[in-house]
């Protein structure tokens, strides 16, 4: 097996957010020089560091990435995200984003340091050891994506010398980070099966999950030949876009064959296989309001496929920006019904509002503990990552080739070329109405150097309005984060808009 790649880098935050001290066990979820001695050994450790991703992935973090930019609001809801009244004092969903990413980072690296010392031969190991690297990469990018430069390290912690040693440093690049995390895995990802996400085994994370997140992070780092090589890999795999029905994107419908990466949930009646912790589930926030207590009314109209038992707090809204100018609903989008609804069943919600369509509502729901799958990347994702690194690599006619594949399954007329600005302005609303709820907008924004813009321009409520200020591109530190680290941790940007204590 190829030699583990070691960056000696920064990293401060290890520790669970204000309850962790430098005597707490590091050793996550298994102790890796007394486990790992079968590949049922590591397939179990592997699993748990799969286990943080159902806390991140909730209301809070979707109201932040997706809830309060151009294409979506949430009203005068009082959540802190969604109206953007955020600081490292009061970091809304960071506190939970950051203590979560850190747990998995800790598992991964743990697992990886077992898998290693495994007496198992090197081809027995080596898939569970770029599976493992696939998920820690995952949980960097979310962190990078998130709060911009953060700290990095990838050496499994032994002892408490190590603890000391990391416990005091600060912020890097998360450029840096991204180059390294992706020639690690342009390294590992090849030796994996090359099948797409719904022909792995439980659809853990493969090839199709490394191949997107080496495109992922290279957008963001404009590396696009890197997105071309990585995206051109999914395309083999994956074939045609027309063979995957635009139905199969709803949230209620798993690990669908178009999928690279879901978040799984499972729910039991009285909630004891439901995973999301403090009933976080997005199906909450999803729904028409108001609904009748006791029934099946939602703004007036009856879901029965959705129930009597919902739980609806303040909704999501789609902006005027999405249904009027990105995604109006004469131009015969088939993906519009399934993003914006004013109507269910033929009957349409007395209010005139728009609702987020059905695509992210979870049927049967009880309360709020959905047992939908959250859709993360998509095949369609790579195809428009394609079309946008061809626009910026100036061969136009291939990148409206990919855009066009998109809008075909969509049932739009092709995109006929007649500006590389236009074209690229063409590529980002396109991304908006194929991939929109799908916890990634804030990134697409902030990555293109145009969120403060676009949310200021187009968001339309009051509050975001009132707080809104460019560091919110990237969320803080929390302040309690900071403090463990002495103080070497800081968020220099909200400094500069007197947000820092």
């Amino acid at each position: 097996m190829k030699k583990f790649i070691r960056t000696i880098a920064i990293f401060a935050g290890l520790f669970s957010f204000a309850a962790c001290s430098l005597k707490e066990d590091s050793s996550g979820v298994t102790v890796p020089d007394k486990f790992f001695n079968t590949t049922v050994q590591i397939r179990a450790a592997l699993n748990g560091c799969y286990d943080p991703l159902n806390g991140i992935h909730n209301f809070q973090y979707f109201i932040a990435v997706e809830g309060a930019n151009d294409l979506a609001h949430a009203g005068n809801n009082s959540q802190k995200d969604a109206k953007l009244d955020i600081n490292p004092a009061s970091p809304g969903a960071a506190t939970n984003v950051w203590r979560r990413t850190w747990m998995g980072i800790r598992y991964c690296l743990s697992t990886l340091a077992g898998i290693e010392r495994s007496p198992l031969s090197d081809s027995e190991k080596m898939p569970y050891y770029v599976e493992c690297r696939i998920l820690l990469s995952y949980y960097y990018y979310i962190l990078t994506s998130f709060f911009g430069d953060v700290p990095f390290y990838e050496d499994y912690i032994e002892n408490e010398d190590d603890m000391l040693r990391i416990a005091k440093l600060g912020r890097m690049s998360a450029e840096e980070t991204r180059n390294t995390l992706i020639e690690e895995l342009k390294l590992y990802v090849p030796s994996l099966p090359q099948i797409r996400t719904c022909d792995q085994q439980y659809n853990y994370c493969g090839a199709a999950m490394g191949w997107m997140l080496i495109a992922k992070m290279a957008a963001w780092n404009k590396k696009w030949d890197d997105v071309i090589y990585a995206c051109e890999h999914l395309e083999a795999m994956y074939g045609s876009l027309s063979q995957y029905p635009y139905s199969d994107v709803c949230f209620r419908n798993k690990f669908t064959p178009e999928s690279i990466f879901e978040i799984n949930h499972e729910y039991v009646e009285g909630a004891i296989d439901y995973s999301v912790p403090d009933n976080l589930a997005i199906s909450a926030v999803v729904l028409p309001q108001t609904k009748t207590a006791g029934t099946d009314i939602f703004d007036g109209v009856s879901i029965p496929e959705v129930g009597d038992k919902a739980t609806c707090y303040t909704p999501v809204r789609p902006t005027p920006h999405l249904k009027d100018d990105i995604a109006p609903s004469n131009v015969g989008d088939i993906r519009r019904d399934f993003n914006i609804t004013r109507s269910w069943n033929g009957v349409n919600f007395p209010s005139n509002h728009s609702w987020m369509g059905h695509k992210f509502w979870c049927f049967g729901v009880y309360q709020n503990k959905d047992n939908n799958n959250y859709k993360i990347f998509r095949y369609a994702d790579a195809l428009l990552l394609l079309a946008e690194a061809w626009c910026e690599k100036g061969n136009y006619s291939k990148a409206v080739e990919y855009l066009n594949m998109v809008r075909s399954r969509a049932q739009i007329s092709n995109y006929v070329f007649v500006g590389a600005i236009k074209l690229r302005g063409e590529i980002r609303d396109e991304r908006a109405r194929e991939l929109f709820g799908e916890f990634g907008r804030k990134y697409d924004l902030v990555r293109w150097g145009i969120w403060y813009d676009q949310v200021v321009a187009y968001n339309t409520s009051s509050l975001v309005q009132q707080f809104i200020r460019p560091c919110h591109r990237f969320y803080p530190i929390p302040d309690a984060q900071c403090a463990i680290s002495g103080g070497v941790l800081s968020n220099p940007e909200y400094d500069r808009y007197n947000l820092t204590n």
